[in-house]
């Protein structure tokens, strides 16, 4: 993997401003945008994929973890792919559920949970946000863009 295009940092004090943050990006989405999320459990990925989902305009009823069906279909302001990797365990795995055909499908954006354990499975362009600890409430977040359409997407999101 090359280095990222561009990079931001900041912190959320806060789960409702992680969750506002997402709303933002989904706002921001466009189809074929991939964005893989890293973190480990209780880091804030789902705050952030729930506030996603809503600034794409997806019913709030319709988010659910997709850990047992790997991928969950959206329909909002832009169709929405919703993927979750932590039970997957290596790429062939990934590669026969049809994952890397929805990758490819330009029609809808993609977002993706768990990204660091199965890393081959981002496209050569992508935004990669990583969620951290930073005591009980705040978390921090580091957004890294590989490629020109993600580096305009952060510069839009965060600046």
């Amino acid at each position: 993997m090359s280095e990222p295009t561009r990079t931001r940092r900041l912190v959320s004090p806060s789960p409702e401003e992680t969750h506002a943050l997402g709303v933002k990006l989904g706002e921001l989405l466009a189809p074929g945008d991939f964005v893989g999320l890293v973190g480990e459990l209780g880091a804030g990925k789902t705050h952030l994929v729930r506030g996603v989902a809503e600034g794409a305009g997806v019913a709030k009823s319709e988010v659910a973890s997709p850990t047992f069906a790997i991928v969950y279909p959206y329909e909002g302001r832009i169709p929405l792919y919703h993927a979750d990797l932590y039970r997957l365990a290596d790429y062939e795995e990934l590669y026969a559920t049809g994952f890397v055909d929805m990758v490819a499908d330009n029609d809808r954006a993609m977002l993706v949970e768990w990204l660091d354990r199965i890393p081959q499975a981002a496209p050569r362009e992508f935004l990669r946000v990583t969620l951290r600890h930073e005591g009980e409430a705040a978390r921090s977040l580091e957004a890294e863009a590989f490629g020109a359409r993600p580096a305009a997407l952060l510069e839009s999101w965060l600046g």
